[in-house]
């Protein structure tokens, strides 16, 4: 299996995503910078968390329009599964491949700190080594993932089952008080329609090793490296 991280001015957990990717793997992602119009033939393209252009103006819009973004869409329209964490999620709306839109967090400050999320469907590459309804502890750490879709889109998300990940209390149930940014009805990640492309907002790559402290992220890339391989 061959993956791609993606890396951006201002990301700063390329690095994280790539030993957790080499972990499960048994050998080292290729790091592709973002000025390259073009990159070698892979299974898995990451873009990972960070800052991108200094985190300025809309976050990923300007990252989205990366002379490598145009060979990351179209691999993606093409199904080459496409993972985005964090800023790689905006990144990801940015650029069309996911629907809806990340804004400021609802009270307008950074969140830094563990929060659990609810598995809302296994059936999917990513989520294959969860269970639907398993509660995941994974840390957040960000300033603009207040998810937001307007009433058609977001009615498309629940009947395509497109909801990857809600933000919820021990026993699953998504509230108010489970939910660190505002984001509508507690979402947390969400799928294209094909399911070959997920974004979420919460970091499994920096909890995918028990010296970080647990490992509920880890089954994330052992399971796309099951499936790729």
């Amino acid at each position: 299996m061959k993956a791609a991280v993606i890396v951006f001015p201002g990301s700063n957990c390329d690095r994280d995503v790539k030993v957790a990717l080499a972990q499960s793997m048994g050998g080292e992602p290729i790091m592709v910078w973002h000025k390259e119009a073009n990159f070698e033939a892979v299974d898995l393209m990451v873009l990972p968390g960070g800052f991108s252009f200094g985190d300025y103006l809309r976050c990923g819009a300007m990252a989205a329009h990366s002379p490598v973004m145009t060979e990351v869409v179209r691999r993606a329209r093409d199904g080459v599964p496409t993972l985005g964490i964090c800023n790689g999620f905006q990144v990801l709306t940015e650029a069309g491949l996911l629907p809806g839109v990340l804004m400021r967090n609802a009270e307008l400050r950074f969140v830094c700190r563990d929060v659990l999320i609810r598995v809302e469907t296994s059936q999917s590459l990513f989520a294959a080594r969860y269970e639907t309804g398993q509660v995941l502890r994974i840390p957040v750490a960000h300033h603009d993932g207040n998810y937001e879709a307007d009433a058609d889109t977001f009615k498309r998300l629940e009947d395509r089952e497109q909801i990857a990940f809600r933000y919820c209390e021990r026993d699953g149930t998504p509230s108010p008080a489970a939910n660190p940014n505002g984001s509508m009805a507690n979402i947390a990640g969400v799928y294209n329609e094909a399911k070959t492309v997920l974004g979420l907002m919460p970091h499994p790559e920096r909890l995918a090793d028990p010296q970080l402290g647990g490992n509920d992220g880890r089954a994330m890339f052992d399971g796309l490296v099951e499936a790729l391989s």
